[in-house]
């Protein structure tokens, strides 16, 4: 793992509520902002929670046999439970490439490398949020989600990725309003990834993630704040 001194590098063993996370996280996004903190990348799980985004419909949240949370993302309905690893980013793209379609399409690309890693094919899909592979019945079918909040350019928020998570959680909502496809996950691929395992691989590509916020054309004046 090389990553660089200013990002503290937290890994949590034990389940973290929803709420009592969202307050470290954004009490963490205004310290980085008026530089008395580092950066943060946080991996984790949680306890089965619903988060509700910006964009959630009422009509998406099923059945909410668990806490549901206004998370303040961008985005639909998802879930967080046990088996998925989470990762929050609290990082400053005020010292970076203030591109937030950059950022996003840096951080898919960071888990869709990861994923290859354990033997995983993953990719994009147009038009649909989030990291797609093949499920076990041939079918695409989503394996990791994505979603993003950023203040005064510093992130918030970042990525999930089902390790193995009790699937069947899942049929609560309409997991970022996507209706017409499944969601897996690696264990259901048949794949035994143990948390440590997957966050060793993922920071070990946490340098060249990095690096693809760098700016790229100095010259241009920064795009408008997205705050």
């Amino acid at each position: 793992m090389n990553v660089p001194g200013e990002i503290e590098i937290l890994q949590g063993q034990d389940l973290v509520p929803y709420r009592e996370a969202l307050d470290t996280m954004t009490a963490r996004n205004a310290a980085v902002q008026e530089g008395k903190a580092r950066e943060l990348i946080w991996l984790l799980e949680h306890p089965p929670v619903y988060t509700a985004g910006t964009s959630a419909a009422a009509d998406e949240l099923l059945d909410p046999r668990f806490d549901v949370v206004e998370a303040g993302r961008g985005g639909r309905y998802t879930y967080h439970g046990p088996g998925q690893r989470v990762g929050y980013l609290v990082l400053d793209l005020g010292k970076r490439a203030r591109d937030v379609r950059g950022f996003v399409h840096a951080v898919e690309g960071w888990v869709i490398d990861t994923l290859g890693d354990f033997g995983v094919d993953a990719w994009r899909a147009e038009g649909r949020v989030g990291i797609w592979t093949r499920g076990a019945d041939a079918g695409e079918a989503k394996i990791g989600a994505i979603g993003i909040r950023i203040r005064r350019w510093v992130t918030m928020h970042g990525f999930s990725v089902n390790l193995a998570p009790d699937l069947t959680h899942f049929g609560g909502i309409v997991p970022c309003g996507i209706e017409e496809f499944g969601v897996t996950s690696l264990a259901a691929l048949g794949i035994s990834v143990a948390p440590e395992e997957w966050d060793r691989a993922l920071l070990a590509r946490c340098e060249s993630f990095l690096g693809l916020l760098e700016p790229r054309d100095t010259a241009n004046p920064a795009i408008k704040d997205p705050a």
